[in-house]
Formats: C-alpha cells, sequence, structure tokens
C-alpha cells in the first residue's frame, strides 16, 4: 500500500541512478505505475466471487484449482481487464516520464526538446502520436478482452434479456 501512494514520477532520478541511463529505468516506471491498478482489481474481482459458488464447488469434491479456473477467474476477468485498460495507459505515461527524466531518444525526449526549444509543432506532433499510441494500445486490449471474454459475455447478456 505504501508504494502506491509515493509519487514514482519522483523516483524518477533514482532509478537511473540504480539502473543506469538504457530502457531498464524507463520499463521499471513504467511497470510501477501499472502494477497497482492491476493488483487491486484483481484482488477485487477474486474476492468478489459469491461464496455459494465456491460452496457448491466445495459440495462438487472440486480441487482448489478447479474453484479458481472455473469460477474465480471467469467471474474475475472483467475487474481484470479493466485493471489492463487502466494499466496500458498509464504505463506509456510512466515510459514519458522516464524518457523526459533522463533519455537521448524516444517520444518523450522529443517533446522536451521540442519544448526547450519552443517548437510548438514539433511537440504537438510528439503529443499527438503519444495519444495514437495509447488509443492503440488500449484498443488492443479491448480486442484481447473481447477474444477472451466474447462468449462468456455473451452468453451473460442473452441471460439478462431472459430475465
Amino acid at each position: 500500500m505504501t508504494a502506491q501512494v509515493l509519487p514514482k514520477v519522483a523516483f524518477a532520478p533514482l532509478f537511473l541512478i540504480w539502473f543506469g541511463f538504457g530502457l531498464t529505468p524507463k520499463v521499471v516506471i513504467a511497470a510501477l505505475v501499472a502494477f497497482f491498478p492491476i493488483v487491486i482489481n484483481t484482488a477485487k474481482g477474486l474476492g468478489s466471487v459469491e461464496a455459494e459458488l465456491l460452496q457448491y464447488m466445495d459440495s462438487l469434491g472440486a480441487k482448489a484449482s478447479e474453484k479458481f479456473l472455473k469460477i474465480s477467474l471467469p467471474w474475475a476477468l472483467p475487474y481484470i481487464f479493466a485493471a489492463f485498460k487502466i494499466s496500458i495507459t498509464l504505463a506509456i505515461v510512466g515510459a514519458v516520464v522516464g524518457e523526459f527524466v533522463a533519455a537521448g531518444e524516444g517520444l518523450g525526449y522529443v517533446i522536451n526538446a521540442a519544448n526547450i526549444a519552443l517548437d510548438t509543432e514539433l511537440m504537438f506532433a510528439g503529443i499527438l502520436v503519444l495519444s495514437v499510441l495509447g488509443v492503440l494500445m488500449f484498443l488492443a486490449v479491448v480486442l484481447v478482452e473481447q477474444m477472451v471474454t466474447g462468449e462468456w459475455q455473451q452468453e451473460g447478456d442473452s441471460l439478462q434479456a431472459t430475465m
């Protein structure tokens, strides 16, 4: 919990000292920013499983792995994918922050250099590319979600329609 409330942007210079000036500090910042929404939503999804379903599986003599794969995981998937949708955009922000702090390349570096040079056209171009990248990554998560849960959600929708 403590790590969630710490300002990760403030740690970017420390990550550069600890991990060097390569790709690693940017990946660490992006992962750290994206990690907590995934953990929190996944825990919420797994914790929201109806106890009666798990008791029913117990009465059938199901193993813990069967209960997880057949009840808990499908139940938590909407929560997990909601977390992925949030985290993918946060990861992009984290990577850009890493590039703002110290990088010789990347979109964050381009935007920062354009800012220093007062080149607003280049700055807006970098922001536009980042925005398109964020939307594409978000849509990729949506596509994966539909591939993984599409049939399950359709069944749920038809059940609600009949009730």
